[in-house]
């Protein structure tokens, strides 16, 4: 066997890597959790911040999509994600990569209009 088959520090190896720079599309908490539904019935749901205080949900998208982040009801910034495990709905992982914003921004719509439909719309400035 050779010694870089084993971890040497099995706690240590285990633990998911960092996430990287990212930016954070933020939307309320009704239309943010129809979104995830969404993109997880397609597979394409990267990490989710659950913001209770705020009752607002954060997609973590790659960087640089604050720059062209134009949808109402929602907004983007640029940050680097809280390490704070009791704030994660769906929390980042090796095999969980960030949300692609044109699938968010498709998901969001979709959300929206099926909250609409069922008379749980967003609020008025909602996408």
């Amino acid at each position: 066997m050779f010694a870089a088959e084993f971890p040497t520090d099995p706690f240590h190896a285990a633990l998911p890597t960092p996430t990287p720079s990212c930016d954070l599309v933020r939307v309320p908490e009704r239309q943010g959790l129809e979104t995830v539904d969404i993109l997880r019935l397609r597979g394409a749901c990267g990490p989710v911040l659950l913001e209770d205080a705020d009752a607002t949900l954060s997609f973590l998208v790659p960087a640089g999509a604050v720059d062209t982040w134009q949808l109402p009801g929602g907004s983007c910034t640029g940050a680097l994600a809280p390490d704070d495990d009791g704030a994660w709905l769906l929390p980042p992982s090796p095999e969980r990569a960030l949300t692609d914003p044109a699938q968010l921004r498709a998901a969001l719509g979709e959300a929206a209009r099926t909250l609409a439909a069922s008379g749980s719309a967003p609020a008025a400035d909602g996408a």
